[in-house]
């Protein structure tokens, strides 16, 4: 069972059919591939020489670092640094684990900290310098994002048989791979960051339900879908989401709705954000198998035409 928070009768139906088919058979296999979360300070110097030094002098104090997060947090880790320098500027990736909270605003207050020391004690005269830079992929859409990871980056995937596909989705593998690679195009010919179908629909469904932070659906709708005919006619099918920004503590999930929303899942009470992430996932794989089956047996606007009311 999976709470959606939605208007929209036809998602309802299509992630239903989705997830009938994947139950049909036998489930699908997820993976959490990261965990981290980002803010990105920047800071300007008067040459790029006195950037570099400032580099140096990061680097030297990177445990000290940790151990202010620590004081500063029961749950907020730092991860690692790592740096950009763009001519006389530096940004600066402060690498975040936040166990089962979203982590949003505990990264900011860890990272404000580190900052506020950094302009303390400095080497080099910084001329100005801003705790966040728009350079972390914050509720955006981002290359960036894409090729690495912001929160959680979760896979899942299935082999579908031709016969339940047909039976299921009333079409078959061969033309499911086909509209598939011609999307594909489509979506690198539109300049689309990532090739999905509607990953936001059941993202923003699920994210309202259960309490998260909705507008990050805007990074976290980042993807990529991918079908693979094999040998034996059956269909490879994956979804990738570098940018899962979710959590199970704090914020929206202590509501009362949405806490009993998050109930229904049966979640673990270890790595329960993890968890969350990996069904997140499972429900966007649903949605890419229905949405493209219904393209492929061209059933896609009847359907829309008659669950519209």
């Amino acid at each position: 069972m999976i709470p959606l928070a939605t208007t929209e009768a036809t998602l309802l139906a299509s992630y239903h059919r989705g997830s009938q088919l994947i139950n049909a058979m036998g489930g699908c296999s997820t993976a959490v591939l990261e965990d981290s979360i980002t803010r990105v300070p920047a800071f300007s110097f008067k040459s790029i020489s006195d950037a570099l030094v400032f580099k140096e002098w990061l680097i030297t104090k990177e445990s000290y670092f940790k151990e202010i997060v620590k004081s500063s947090s029961n749950y907020a880790k730092l991860i690692k640094l790592k740096y950009n320098i763009e001519a006389n500027h530096l940004y600066l990736f402060c690498e975040y684990f936040t166990q089962d909270a979203s982590g949003q605003n505990m990264v900011t207050i860890a990272t404000q900290q580190i900052f506020e020391y950094i302009l303390e004690n400095t080497p080099v005269t910084i001329e100005y310098a801003f705790v966040e830079s728009n350079m972390s992929g914050d509720k955006k859409a981002s290359a960036l994002s894409l090729a690495s990871n912001r929160g959680k980056k979760v896979s899942a995937e299935i082999i579908l048989d031709d016969e339940m596909i047909k039976k299921y989705l009333h079409t078959d593998a061969k033309t499911m791979q086909k509209y598939w690679q011609m999307s594909a195009l489509g979506a690198v010919m539109s300049g689309a960051i990532g090739v999905q179908g509607h990953y936001a629909n059941a993202l923003c469904a699920l994210f309202i339900a259960t309490g998260q932070d909705v507008a990050c659906v805007a990074e976290a709708s980042v993807g990529i879908t991918r079908f693979e005919l094999k040998d034996d006619n059956s269909l490879y099918a994956s979804v990738t989401l570098p940018n899962l920004i979710v959590g199970t503590v704090g914020g929206g999930t202590q509501l009362s709705s949405q806490a009993s929303a998050l109930e229904i899942l049966k979640l673990p009470k270890q790595n329960s954000a993890k968890a969350f992430s990996e069904i997140a996932a499972s429900l966007v794989l649903a949605g890419e198998l229905s949405i493209i089956g219904s393209l492929c047996a061209n059933d896609f606007t009847k359907a829309h035409k008659k669950r519209a009311r």
